[in-house]
């Protein structure tokens, strides 16, 4: 068998340990039931101590729950955000301890950003998180045992109305509205992860939030999602 040239083989590694982990993103969870007509608005990159509790405010006021996938430090400099959170009815979630790429992150690393986060979250709230998001759905192999060690399965989504460009927030209602259907995952942004997004998000938020509402939708935290009807 011809052998891989040795100054190709630390690329190779990388290949396999970063880009070649997402085979087993086939088994994260993308979307809930599609029994009942309920959806989960999750939030990443947060909490922002300005813009999340006016999120949270957006949310109480339409009477939708949701689940906020948090940066460990950011929390922990944010505690009575995460708290008020919880005392909201919301759900938190893991989204590492630092935001860092799960890509160029050894394996030390990873499993610390991941436990890291965990710990602080279940000190914040009083109960550990349920549910693990990797930054930009970026993995390697050495989340998985991690997550598997915590109990804690990854989460993706099935609806991103922005992903790494910015879109007007009016498309971006209207991208979730169009797209919605029971037992979807729609991944938001609370906090700077593209630029402008906390301004973005909440100028989009009234109107999806109505027009859920209108078409017979129920926001819920996953777990609550992903649990029978």
């Amino acid at each position: 068998m011809r052998q891989l040239p040795l100054w190709l083989l630390p690329g190779a590694l990388w290949v396999g340990y970063a880009a070649g982990a997402h085979v087993f993103t086939l088994t994260a969870i993308r979307r809930g039931p599609r029994g009942a007509h309920r959806v989960a608005l999750t939030f990443d990159d947060g909490p922002d101590p300005v813009n999340t509790p006016k999120v949270l405010d957006l949310l109480g006021d339409a009477g939708a729950r949701a689940t906020f996938f948090v940066v460990g430090e950011r929390a922990a400099s944010a505690p009575d955000v995460v708290r008020e959170m919880v005392a909201r009815g919301h759900e938190v979630g893991n989204h590492t301890w630092s935001h860092a790429n799960l890509w160029f992150c050894g394996p030390r690393r990873t499993e610390r950003e991941i436990a890291r986060a965990h710990e602080a979250i279940a000190e914040l709230t009083g109960r550990p998180p349920r549910f693990f998001r990797p930054p930009w759905g970026m993995v390697n192999l050495a989340v998985f045992p991690t997550l598997r060690r915590l109990g804690t399965p990854c989460v993706l989504w099935s609806l991103q109305p922005e992903g790494l460009r910015p879109v007007a927030p009016q498309e971006m209602a209207s991208r979730v509205l169009r797209g919605i259907e029971p037992g979807a995952i729609v991944d938001l942004h609370d906090a700077e992860g593209v630029p402008g997004a906390p301004g973005r998000l909440l100028e989009a938020l009234p109107p999806m939030l109505e027009g859920l509402s209108a078409a017979g939708y129920a926001c819920v935290p996953l777990g609550e999602l992903l649990s029978p009807a």
